[in-house]
């Protein structure tokens, strides 16, 4: 497989999305086969959309393609080291590898630091900036109990 030629691609599409002053100057692709099956680019502010990043937009279209909520045996070529969530959406949706161009560094000295995620995760729920805390109310946990017990359920 030519990574080279496929991260081209989604250095490209970054690039585009810049001078179509479409989004952030992210884009990524997805790969199976040595075929492109999903593609996505930064759409946070064109769309309003916190979570429109390239990845998580490559993610949905791949998964689109493939009828499957897995890309196993795909790998995602991105221009950038991916951010907090979008590696929670990359394990989730189980790829065999990711390659990316600009590191996370990089993204920082433009002005995309996402190093105080990182540091949130880490904490204690009690002192994150943002306020979470737990409610619990009659039957708080009925849907996992219902999940545990379901015999039709689909593991992920």
């Amino acid at each position: 497989m030519d990574h080279t030629y496929f991260m081209k691609k989604a250095i490209q599409m970054a690039s585009d999305n810049v001078s179509d002053n479409s989004g952030g100057p992210f884009g990524a692709i997805v790969v199976k086969d040595g075929k492109i099956i999903g593609r996505g680019k930064n759409e946070v502010t064109k769309t309003n959309d916190p979570t429109a990043h390239a990845e998580v937009q490559a993610i949905r279209e791949a998964c689109d393609t493939l009828k499957d909520f897995q890309l196993t045996e795909c790998i995602i070529y991105t221009s950038c080291e991916p951010c907090p969530m979008c590696i929670g959406a990359i394990y989730w949706a189980r790829p065999k590898a990711v390659y990316y161009a600009c590191t996370k560094e990089e993204a920082k000295a433009i002005g995309f630091d996402d190093q105080f995620i990182y540091e949130e995760i880490d904490l204690p729920v009690g002192k994150r900036r943002i306020k979470m805390e737990q409610i619990i109310t009659d039957n708080y946990n009925e849907p996992f109990r219902l999940w545990d017990g379901s015999t039709t359920k689909k593991e992920y």
